[in-house]
C-alpha cells in the first residue's frame, strides 16, 4: 500500500519534536537567538522572532523559516520594557495561538574591565537589565501556561555564571542572578506543568564575542575536551532538547554547552 501525501507529511510531523507548539525567543535576530528560532521552525514550531534593533535580521530569521514551510513572525520589544513586553506576547499569541516555550536570550550588553575600574552606573545597568530580561517575558506568558497547565521557559545564562573571568564581574553576576531566578521558577511553577531550565554556553562564535581576539578564541578551544569553540547550533541543540517533550521530567536544571570545560 503507498503512502499519501497527506500521511507522508503526517509521518515526517511525528518525528518534529516541537510539532503543534508555539515559542517565544528573544534577542532572536542573531546568533543563539536566531539559530534556535530556526532549529526550532524546523521541529513544527511557530516561533515569536524577537528583536529589537535589528528588524531586517530578524525578518532574514523568518523567512529562512517560512522557506522551510514553517511559521515565523518578527516582533520587535525591548524586554526590559514591561509594555512593549506585554503587546510582543499579545501580537505573537494572536498570530499563532498561547505561547507555551519561551526562550529568554536576549543580552544586556555590559564593557569588560577589571573589577578596579568598573563604574557602578554600568554594573547596576547589566545586572539590572538581565533581569528585567527574563522577569518582564516571564511575567507576561505564565499566566497562560497556568491556564494551559504546561509550559516551558529556558534561560540562556552563561559558564561564567559559576566559573568567573577576569573583567567579568557584571556579566558573572548577572548570569549567577538568572540561574537563581530560573531555579525559582521551576520551583514554584512546577505544580502547574511548567518546567524552567538554564543553558550555559562557554565560548560561542557570534556577533557578540568577535570582539575577542583571536588568539584568546584559539586558546580557549585548547582549553575544551572537543578541541573547538561552541557554535550557535550547538546551544540551539541543547534547547531543543530541553524544550522538548521528551524533556518533560527535567526542571531546575543547569545544562552546560561547553563541550566538556565545565563538568558537573
Amino acid at each position: 500500500m503507498v503512502a499519501t501525501q497527506s500521511q507522508n507529511s503526517q509521518i515526517l510531523d511525528n518525528y518534529k519534536l516541537m510539532h503543534h507548539r508555539v515559542v517565544l525567543i528573544t534577542g532572536a535576530s542573531r546568533g543563539i537567538g536566531a539559530a534556535t528560532a530556526k532549529l526550532l521552525g524546523q521541529h513544527g514550531a511557530a516561533v515569536g522572532v524577537n528583536y529589537y534593533g535589528s528588524e531586517e535580521a530578524a525578518q532574514q530569521v523568518v523567512e529562512e523559516i517560512s522557506s522551510d514551510g514553517g511559521r515565523a513572525l518578527a516582533v520587535k520589544a525591548d524586554v526590559r520594557d514591561p509594555q512593549q513586553v506585554d503587546a510582543m506576547v499579545q501580537q505573537v499569541s494572536e498570530a499563532f495561538g498561547a505561547i507555551d516555550t519561551l526562550v529568554i536570550n536576549a543580552n544586556a550588553g555590559f564593557p569588560m574591565a577589571p573589577f578596579v575600574d568598573y563604574r557602578w552606573e554600568d554594573f547596576e545597568a547589566k545586572l539590572v537589565g538581565e533581569l528585567k530580561g527574563a522577569f518582564f517575558p516571564s511575567k507576561a506568558v505564565v499566566p497562560s501556561m497556568i491556564e494551559q497547565k504546561r509550559g516551558c521557559i529556558i534561560a540562556v545564562s552563561s559558564g561564567l555564571s559559576r566559573y568567573p573571568g577576569e573583567g567579568f564581574s557584571a556579566h558573572s553576576t548577572a548570569k549567577s542572578g538568572l540561574d537563581a531566578f530560573i531555579k525559582s521558577l521551576a520551583l514554584e511553577l512546577g505544580p502547574h506543568g511548567i518546567r524552567a531550565n538554564v543553558v550555559a554556553p562557554g565560548l560561542t562564535l557570534t556577533d557578540a564575542t568577535a570582539r575577542l581576539p583571536q588568539e584568546h578564541k584559539e586558546a580557549s578551544a585548547q582549553m575544551v575536551p572537543l578541541k573547538r569553540n561552541g557554535l550557535p547550533e550547538d546551544v540551539a541543540g541543547a534547547i531543543l532538547l530541553l524544550a522538548s517533550q521528551e524533556a518533560r521530567f527535567i526542571s531546575g536544571a543547569y545544562l552546560p554547552v561547553s563541550g566538556g570545560v565545565q563538568m558537573l
